[in-house]
């Protein structure tokens, strides 16, 4: 995914403005793995693979994501994820 891509991007849910998050980049600097956010309702988006993964909640799925998340759980930055959302330790 290409870094400007996000300003074409918003939440599909209440159509705000999303976060950007990069994890990895490939040598041409396209985005390979990062996650969106949305700062409004606190849903997350993986990209994976160079694609952002926007379904609707009801149509993902919690077991294929956990790998990823286990595996940037260090870049979460104390957040945690509960119903396809991100949200801070203190919450929880």
């Amino acid at each position: 995914m290409r870094q400007s891509l996000i300003n074409k991007l918003c939440c599909p849910f209440d159509k705000e403005d999303l976060e950007l998050k990069i994890f990895a980049q490939d040598t041409s600097g396209n985005i390979s793995e990062g996650m969106l956010t949305c700062k409004h309702c606190k849903r997350y988006y993986p990209i994976v693979y160079g694609m952002p993964i926007m379904s609707p909640d009801e149509y993902r799925e919690r077991m294929l994501e956990a790998p990823l998340l286990e595996r940037w759980e260090n870049k979460l930055e104390g957040n945690a994820v509960e119903d396809f959302k991100l949200i801070s330790d203190a919450n929880v």
